[in-house]
């Protein structure tokens, strides 16, 4: 699957994991660091729904048209198609 991030802040804090767990402390930011690993080896949205730790789900209202995956409680990692 093809990754495109929304701020360049946000690549960078994938490609620099220590960015990222700055920004959001150890738990958040190596999570995030996984999810997107998992989003780059993922070869279609099928194959997210079939990984039950991911909560892989689409959104309602304004965020139609988008999907989160679980990153830690109240933490999700919000993607587009």
């Amino acid at each position: 699957m093809e990754i495109k991030f929304a701020t360049n802040k946000l690549q960078k804090q994938y490609e620099q994991s220590a960015l990222a767990i700055k920004a959001y402390g150890d738990e958040i930011g190596k999570a995030y660091i996984t999810r997107v690993n998992t989003l780059k080896h993922a070869k279609s949205f099928e194959d997210l729904y079939l990984i039950p730790q991911l909560k892989f789900h689409p959104l309602k209202g304004n965020r139609k048209g988008q999907f989160a995956i679980n990153l830690s409680g109240f933490w999700r990692l919000i993607i587009s198609n």
